[in-house]
This record gives C-alpha cells, structure tokens and sequence, in this order.
C-alpha cells in the first residue's frame, strides 16, 4: 500500500521501535513488523563509500563498541559493528527490500546523503513506500525535483512557520504546505511544541500532522482525540493496544496479527 493512503491513523515504530530491540537495526525493524505495523521510521546516514545506512548519531559512540563519526568508516567496517552489542547496523536498502509490506519514514541526517537516497528512491516500488523528513526545505526541494511524487514532511524552516501561527491563534498560510506531512515534536526538552489548534490549521492547508515522539498511551489518546493524523513512538506495541482500543487499527497485511483479526 503506497504511504499514507489508509484511512487511519499511522503508527510508526521511531527507529524501527527503538524500545523493543537495538535502535535501527533489523532485530526492530522485524519485530515492529511482527507486531503488524505498517510504518518503520529510521535515520539514514553516508558512509565513507556512499552507502546509505541506517543509524542515527553522527558518531557511532553512544550505541556501538566503536568509536569516532560513521562517516569515516566504510561500509565493510562497518558490519564488525554492532548496536548495543547485539545487532549489525543495516543499510537502507537492505530494509526496503527485507520489508516490502513495509512503508518507511526516512529522516535524512546530511545534506551529502541526498545524492545517493534520489537514486536508491528511483526505485518506483521504493519511491512509492518512503517519506523523507527531518530535513531542511532546501534539501527536501532536491529530493522532491531528483524523485518526482516522492512524498516528505515539511522542512524545519515551514514546519516552524506552520507551529508559530498556530501558537499564536491564526491560520498558516498556503504557500507553508510544501509537502504532505507535518512533524511534529511534541515537546523540544521541557519546551511543549504541539498543540492542538495545529490540527486544524494545518488540514486547513491540506498537511497532515504526525507528532513525535510519544510513549505515553494516556498521552497518545490525547493527541488522537485532537485529531492527529500519526505517533512516532518507540513503543509500538502500547500504540498498537491504543488503536485496537478505538478501533483504528490496520496491521500489516500477512503478518500473524492480521490474521489473527481477520478470523
């Protein structure tokens, strides 16, 4: 199903469900799938050589025995790596392809990575499964004119305009709806960003809003009864509980719990 056609709200697993196993690596990615979770979002960073991995810290020091920026490494070196001392790190690729029921959230983390994602998403079966977000509008503009009808979030620069009208009790102007989705934190440190005249405002102008990142389920019922389009959470499984709970859950078509809600 090409992203963000269902009805529903979306239910993304932040870092393939960064709660549940090793942040960015297959171990998640598979285990949110199993859940039956239609959206994995991940990080996408350059290695030395050109490949698109999937991690999120410019350095590998917080997650992995290694030390030093991934970008100083190549893709070889990199598999001797391991997240939490457990997982390998994954390309882009390799998740697309190894999840094919899957659409992916890709939050581009450097300009110099935008090159090589245009051709990967060249792909029309790709193409079709991702949203790049977490970008400035600049970057984003390049993406869109290398991937025509590839969908993005906005841009930091739009996303702040649309969040500052809101705050302020007014509409956003057309000319901020530059791409499909709207990110939106639901708070930067103890700063509270999201609030809930955003919804309505941004529908005004045709963005849907996708809030991160939410773990809290008393926390998620709230921002589904104002209406929000999406929750980038690391815990899927209580956002899953959540939805069946108010009958706006949709599993991944194949996976053990669509058919177990299917009987």
């Amino acid at each position: 199903m090409p992203y963000g056609t269902e009805s529903v709200p979306l239910a993304l697993a932040h870092r393939g469900g960064a709660a549940l196993a090793p942040e960015n690596t297959i171990a998640a990615f598979a285990l949110s799938s199993a859940l039956g979770v239609r959206y994995l979002e991940t990080d996408v960073r350059l290695t030395a050589d050109g490949a698109l991995v999937c991690f999120h810290d410019s350095t590998l020091d917080r997650v992995t025995q290694a030390r030093g920026p991934l970008a100083r490494h190549t893709l070889g070196s990199l598999r001797e790596v391991l997240v939490d001392g457990r997982e390998p790190i994954p390309t882009l690729a390799e998740v697309l392809e190894m999840f094919p029921d899957a659409n992916i959230t890709v939050d581009l983390k450097g300009r110099e990575a935008i090159g090589p994602l245009g051709k990967l998403l060249r792909h029309k079966d790709f193409r079709d499964r991702v949203c790049v977000a977490g970008a400035w509008d600049g970057w984003l503009d390049v993406v869109r004119a290398a991937v025509p009808g590839v969908r993005t979030a906005l841009g930091w620069r739009s996303l702040t305009a649309v969040v500052t009208t809101a705050r302020a009790g007014m509409p956003p102007a057309r000319r901020f709806a530059t791409a499909e989705f709207a990110h939106v934190p639901l708070k930067l440190g103890r700063v509270p960003v999201f609030v809930e005249r955003l919804v309505d405002g941004a529908h005004r102008i045709g963005v849907r809003v996708v809030v991160w990142t939410v773990n809290d389920p008393a926390t998620m019922g709230l921002l589904l009864d104002a209406g929000v389009d999406g929750i980038i959470t690391d815990r899927p499984d209580l956002l899953r509980e959540v939805l069946v709970a108010r009958n706006q859950w949709l599993p991944m078509p194949g996976t053990a719990v669509a058919r177990t809600l299917a009987l």
